[in-house]
């Protein structure tokens, strides 16, 4: 079964504050399979794997980013095998959808800090 491979997220807890944690022991060989697969799929482009890495990548670093691609790569296969349908990819837009308005305020004040003013037009429909 799928539960014994090490991949889920460590757990550390102490007076309400969150710690990193290690990755349980599981099937070595599972696990560095993979973990193979994560780093292939982060290298990748125009897939949901691909955007998750470059996200987690830029804030928490390659490896952990590496290690959350394997543990939802795991969960898209233990889903594919519990349910029997097929894979489907997300795509790489789809974090693009979540905060979209907050997004774009934060980009914008971030042009305005390094100079650059935005043109304003009437938008005609």
């Amino acid at each position: 079964m799928l539960l014994g491979c090490g991949v889920c997220p460590g757990n550390h807890q102490s007076a309400g504050k969150w710690y990193h944690g290690k990755t349980r022991k599981g099937n070595q060989a599972l696990k560095s399979m993979l973990v193979q697969c994560a780093k292939v799929a982060g290298r990748g482009k125009g897939s949901y794997f691909a955007a998750q890495y470059q996200r987690i990548a830029a804030r928490r670093g390659k490896n952990r980013a590496t290690m959350a691609v394997a543990h939802s790569m795991l969960i898209a296969i233990y889903h594919v095998l519990k349910e029997g349908v097929p894979f489907r990819d997300l795509g790489a837009d789809y974090y693009d959808g979540f905060r979209r308005e907050h997004k774009i305020r934060n980009y914008l004040k971030r042009l305005q800090a390094l100079g650059w003013t935005p043109e304003l037009s009437p938008i005609t429909a």
